[in-house]
């Protein structure tokens, strides 16, 4: 389970760097503590390199860590806030207080996909460099604040519209793909699917070249628009603007005329399941995900791309932008508890609101192991396994045992805000 930020743009890089520690076993082991280092790639000599991409006019995710920072945290903004394990390095228990790990991000980051497990076993015998681990990779966001996001394929009706009112767009999907689009309209869904997975390829597999030219006339011709003062968000013009400031000459750019544009409120979620293309583009949530780091991207990142892969394995079903949001359900035991489960054995997520007037709640117990995330409220926890009450505020994330009776007493009368990452068995 992580924190993301997706706020700002980055002016500058700097460099940091910190002994690495002893190696990390897999897995939470008990009573030894230590803080994960910031994290992004190693360097010879044994030390540990940390590229940060500075958004100097923003909070990020420090905003949600309250005291919890750590002083090798003081210096920095974060994007990310990582909790549990990962291969890139597994947090450490201290009376069941989790340390953490964090990653640095960009804010519109990666247009991608996450694949199937079946996927992630042959991409990874075939290029374990790129896709390190034979695990899928389903993952669920859930906004704190206000969230956009890109996630699966627009209905066709909207994609077509794009190509009418977008000519750049048109001139790099190209005149017989397009027509093949429209056509499908009045066709079955294998119809509409062949047909939109030859405009989606057309786009990704355009030259660099091309891309560029067509995305400065775009860019101009929006920047001209806006400037006497006429509204472009008939193509999300102001979109546009953004990423292509961003990544300027992507590919990725076009893709929000093939994507469903998402705005979450908060506590508002959506799923990623297997093949889906999504990016994230602005806001704050917590998002929770099965133990990978394999996920195929095609543009908005300095990463590997691989265009091919992921021209052929995505789920080239169009749907309504609604139907994307993941509703949690609330429970039958406990008013204060939503779940998020979704259709995957990998995690469930758990939301629980619970009003300042209540001065203790208790945590259900359940079979599998989890780990709370405390993000608004201050509370002292005691379990049958810690020495001593356990002082939680924002920040704060706690490791539950399976079967383990959790109580939380409230040390000031204010609402809680916690998260909780499980598997229900």
């Amino acid at each position: 389970m992580k924190l993301r930020a997706q706020k700002g743009r980055g002016c500058c890089r700097e460099r940091y760097t910190w002994e690495k520690p002893d190696q990390v076993p897999r897995g939470w082991p008990l009573n030894e503590y230590s803080h994960c280092p910031v994290w992004c790639s190693s360097m010879p000599g044994g030390r540990w390199v940390l590229t940060v991409k500075w958004l100097g006019c923003w909070p990020a995710v420090t905003h949600w860590l309250g005291s919890q920072r750590t002083s090798h945290m003081q210096s920095f903004l974060f994007l990310q806030l990582w909790m549990g394990t990962h291969p890139r390095g597994d947090a450490k228990i201290l009376d069941n207080r989790i340390s953490q790990k964090t990653l640095g991000q960009w804010i519109a980051e990666n247009q991608d996909c996450l694949g199937s497990k079946e996927l992630a076993e042959k991409l990874h015998l075939q290029a374990p460099q790129h896709y390190p681990d034979a695990n899928h990779k389903p993952e669920i966001a859930i906004a704190l604040t206000s969230f956009q996001g890109l996630c699966g394929f627009r209905p066709v009706e909207e994609i077509v519209t794009f190509l009418t009112k977008v000519p750049e767009f048109q001139f790099l999907i190209g005149d017989d793909a397009a027509t093949q689009l429209k056509q499908s309209m009045s066709c079955d869904s294998q119809a509409v699917a062949s047909a939109l997975q030859s405009c989606f390829s057309h786009l990704m597999k355009s030259e660099k070249k091309v891309v560029v030219e067509q995305l400065n006339l775009l860019v101009k011709r929006i920047s001209q628009q806006v400037a006497a003062g006429n509204n472009m968000e008939d193509i999300c013009g102001e979109l546009l603007l953004q990423l292509h400031q961003q990544y300027p000459g992507d590919i990725g750019c076009f893709a929000i005329y093939f994507l469903n544009l998402l705005t979450l409120k908060p506590g508002e979620a959506m799923f990623l399941e297997a093949n889906v293309p999504h990016a994230y583009l602005k806001g704050d949530c917590v998002e929770c995900m099965a133990c990978s780091d394999n996920t195929v991207r095609a543009g908005l990142t300095p990463k590997f791309i691989d265009v091919p892969t992921l021209c052929e394995m995505l789920s080239y079903t169009p749907s309504p932008s609604q139907d994307r949001l993941f509703p949690p359900a609330r429970s039958q035991e406990d008013p204060y508890l939503f779940i998020y489960d979704p259709p995957v054995p990998d995690f469930t997520v758990m939301k629980m609101e619970v009003p300042g007037f209540v001065t203790e709640y208790k945590v259900l117990a359940l079979d599998s192991a989890s780990i709370l995330l405390m993000v608004q409220g201050t509370v002292t926890a005691s379990t049958p396994t810690a020495q001593a009450a356990i002082p939680l505020q924002r920040g704060g994330v706690l490791f539950i045992g399976a079967n383990e009776c959790v109580s939380l007493k409230l040390a000031v009368p204010k609402d809680l805000l916690m998260f909780r990452a499980c598997c229900l068995l």
